[in-house]
């Protein structure tokens, strides 16, 4: 049903823990395909399974889409009309059971007061499964005798009223259209026992209720769908546009499951991953743009988007590119986002007086998160042991002895210098790259090694010397002396 032909979709939740990525993706795709065609974006939480309900899970619903700036319109705090947008509230308003009794009165839907023992003589094994076709046994109840079990306080539900020949059409944007054999369908229940509604038929209801045009989900939803259908026809309502997703597996091609450590939302901003880039990776999970370019802004994803681009194979959860594109926003991070976000890893690894903010400077261009900073700044701490092996350097010529030489020449020099600035100390080891008649390599290499002991800086020699400072710049280096001396005795 179309509100003012207005497109209008939806994210409807359900609050049982971290927001997996393949929940945000579907929050994704509906808020873009609502933005792109200028409509409503709402979000409803569907919390009628209290027995999966998680405390605090609704905060992290707010939380995320806060934090990815897929801000909805309508909610359960910005009433647009279509209120409530909680379903165990509309549950309470007694929505649902109305609606099922519409059905009733329209032959679509039925009372059933069969016990646990009957229809666990239902059951039968199909196809090397066990299932459950319930045979209309109280379809054919009459009205007397189901008014006299309701009036008895017999337990029930309400099941639909399908039927058994002919077939069903669903068509999904993605997935053409899909049919099934009527006997195939089963009468599923719409209301439950305990007086909630089952998923499907809430789903139904709510989204007709709120004007929902566009239903985006994962394909796991695609065999249930004729039943949705089914329900669409039995009420006489328009049916919406289906979008159904394809699958998110890990790069073994398996489901995304928990154990892979990274399949939620907060898994990844809690290993470093900015929000923004995580948006822009699972936008890619499944949907690819016109042109080749990878790296887009919410606001560019919104012009970009058109689901029809939407690919039916798994969408692999490449761990590798998701780093990649992570780093390339840390790059383009204002200055003041980005020392923010930075200085507590830094401070974590770094906890001498220096100039962190210059270390971070260093390394901007070189993390891929901010769990990448640690390692690659802890030789600021402490200087690491070290193999003089890596004072051989076939590029720059050097080896073990040329070394010694350098830093056994530079050392006093290098005592006398007051000024420690980077600048500075590249002047004074360029002079006297110069003197020697060598490549600034043959010198800036073993100094390197020497102040850092390690393989690869996010730095050159002076930089870090200039971070150091003067007192601890000399004392590595003639630590470095040491050793190679040693190793040459």
């Amino acid at each position: 049903m179309e509100k003012n032909n207005r497109v209008r979709t939806r994210f409807a939740p359900s609050p049982t823990g971290r927001m997996h990525v393949g929940n945000l993706r579907t929050a994704l795709y509906a808020y873009l395909i609502a933005k792109h065609a200028g409509g409503d974006f709402l979000l409803r939480i569907e919390d009628t399974d209290q027995e999966r309900y998680v405390e605090g899970a609704v905060d992290i619903i707010y939380r995320t889409l806060g934090q990815t700036g897929l801000i909805h319109d309508e909610g359960p705090d910005k009433d647009g009309g279509c209120g409530p947008y909680v379903q165990s509230e509309r549950q309470a308003k007694g929505i649902y059971l109305e609606y099922a009794k519409k059905l009733i009165d329209k032959g679509e839907a039925y009372y059933c007061f069969c016990d646990k023992e009957r229809l666990e003589s239902l059951r039968q094994e199909v196809a090397g499964k066990e299932i459950m076709i319930y045979d209309k046994h109280c379809l054919h109840l009459t009205k007397e005798e189901v008014e006299e079990k309701l009036a008895a306080g017999v337990p029930y539900v309400i099941r639909q009223n399908n039927p058994t020949v002919g077939t069903t059409t669903f068509s999904d944007e993605i997935y053409g259209d899909i049919s099934v054999d009527n006997g195939e369908l089963d009468d599923m229940i719409l209301i439950k026992s305990d007086g909630y509604p089952t998923y499907n038929f809430a789903n139904v209801v709510d989204d007709h209720t709120m004007g929902i045009t566009h239903v985006v989900r994962g394909n796991e939803y695609l065999s249930s769908s004729p039943k949705y259908n089914r329900l669409y026809e039995a009420f006489g309502w328009e049916v919406p546009v289906y979008v159904h997703c394809p699958l998110i597996t890990d790069e073994e091609h398996h489901k995304l499951s928990k154990r892979s450590g990274h399949s939620s939302f907060e898994d990844l901003t809690e290993q470093g991953f900015l929000p923004e880039a995580v948006v822009n990776f699972v936008a890619l999970l499944g949907w690819s743009p016109d042109s080749n370019e990878e790296i887009f802004s919410l606001e560019e994803l919104v012009q970009e988007f058109d689901y029809h681009h939407i690919s039916k194979s798994p969408a692999v959860f490449d761990f590798t590119k998701l780093k990649w594109m992570n780093g390339e926003y840390i790059k383009k991070l204002p200055e003041e986002r980005y020392l923010e976000l930075a200085l507590p890893a830094l401070n974590q690894a770094v906890t001498r007086d220096c100039d962190k903010e210059k270390i971070a400077s260093l390394v901007k261009s070189r993390i891929e998160v901010f769990t990448d900073i640690p390692e690659m700044v802890d030789f600021f701490q402490e200087l690491p042991e070290y193999d003089t092996a890596m004072y051989t350097h076939k590029k720059m010529k050097t080896n073990a002895q040329t070394s010694l030489e350098v830093l056994t020449e530079l050392l006093p020099m290098l005592e006398a210098q007051e000024d420690y600035s980077n600048s500075a100390l590249y002047e004074t080891l360029q002079t006297y790259a110069a003197q020697k008649g060598c490549k600034n390599g043959y010198v800036m290499w073993p100094v390197r090694t020497a102040v850092s002991g390690k393989q690869t800086t996010p730095g050159g020699a002076t930089e870090l010397m200039e971070i150091l400072g003067k007192e601890e710049s000399l004392r590595r280096i003639r630590i470095g002396i040491e050793k190679l001396q040693e190793a040459q005795a």
